[in-house]
């Protein structure tokens, strides 16, 4: 995988300090030229990308053609949706519970796996998944939109606070696809997080 497309995939905030971004012109010029995506990957390199630039037997392109956006997202959202498995499991009013199964499909199945994860949070913690899944749920018209959004930011959430401890160039990866903010606070134990993590992985080697 080139440089070209890791640069493609790049949030342009992640190439200013003060998260302004570059214009669009100016970047299409940096990124049509060798000189140009040498200094855009020296920016990252320097930064945010310093795991994922830095030498090594398989360079960056092992990392960014297995985790594709599309694969990321699908890893992100799943492991959003097992964080939520605490209030999604709570959740007994009929036309919540419908709007999520509507919403999440055959991942709804996996907030209920127990065999992943028991999801015994303590109740401060319970109590702010439910408030957010709640929040989410509000609206029928517009719930699936914020849903999806929910699970989607508390997986990169955990993938980020795991990744970091164990495959930094992936952390790297998934954090340059989207612009710098805060993010929720992760929870997830290591066990039931590496069960969707390899799931998610297998596929993408099988690919």
């Amino acid at each position: 995988m080139s440089l070209d497309a890791l640069l493609a995939e790049v949030d342009p905030r992640w190439y200013e300090a003060d998260g302004a971004g570059l214009d669009d012109a100016l970047l299409q010029r940096a990124r049509s030229s060798r000189l140009g995506c040498r200094l855009l990957a020296g920016a990252l390199a320097d930064g945010p990308a310093a795991h994922l630039l830095a030498p090594s037997p398989e360079g960056f392109s092992a990392v960014i053609a297995r985790w594709n956006r599309a694969r990321l997202l699908a890893l992100h959202r799943d492991l959003g949706v097992l964080a939520y498995a605490p209030a999604i499991r709570a959740e007994i009013r009929r036309d919540a519970v419908k709007r999520v199964k509507s919403v999440l499909g055959t991942s709804y199945l996996l907030a209920l796996d127990r065999s992943v994860w028991d999801a015994k949070v303590d109740p401060q913690l319970q109590g702010r998944l439910a408030a957010a899944l709640a929040e989410a749920l509000a609206g029928a018209d517009t719930c699936g939109p914020r849903l999806l959004d929910a699970f989607e930011r508390q997986g990169r959430a955990e993938l980020q606070v795991w990744a970091r401890q164990r495959e930094p160039a992936l952390a790297d990866w998934a954090q340059l696809m989207h612009p710098p903010g805060e993010l929720p606070l992760a929870h997830l134990p290591e066990k039931p997080l590496l069960v969707v993590h390899t799931h998610h992985q297998n596929r993408a080697v099988a690919a």
